[in-house]
């Protein structure tokens, strides 16, 4: 059965950090591309990060570019989201979802996406 289990959120101050995890049941991340999503109350789910199946090249959202890192660990069983100064907008479930296939395009569309993972709450206070 394949499965991803995200973990890590919490409640944190603005301008902590936190790190997510992302653990594959089931498969490897291995030929994989792997995003990172959130959906706040009220709004659409939107792309947070992604890494390529080809090369690992990595994709940022332009709204959160030089406060996150992904990476995916060499086993290619677990991928990680770093957020840096976190900010009360930041508040959202964030999930992540594996994807076999390569990307010509973005790899920040949600839709483009079948396996997801259940989400994890990240709670900023201000």
């Amino acid at each position: 059965d394949v499965q991803l289990q995200a973990s890590g959120g919490g409640l944190v101050q603005a301008g902590g950090s936190l790190r997510l995890s992302c653990a594959a049941s089931g498969f490897t991340f291995a030929e994989f591309t792997v995003g990172w999503f959130r959906q706040a109350p009220g709004k659409e789910r939107e792309g947070v990060s992604c890494i390529l199946a080809r090369g690992r090249t990595t994709d940022y959202s332009e709204s959160l570019k030089g406060r996150v890192t992904t990476s995916i660990n060499n086993a290619e069983t677990t991928a990680y989201l770093q957020i840096d100064n976190l900010k009360p907008e930041d508040t959202a479930v964030y999930y992540c979802a594996a994807e076999w296939a390569d990307f010509d395009g973005t790899c920040l569309d949600p839709a483009e996406y079948e396996v997801w993972g259940q989400g994890t709450q990240v709670t900023v206070s201000s």
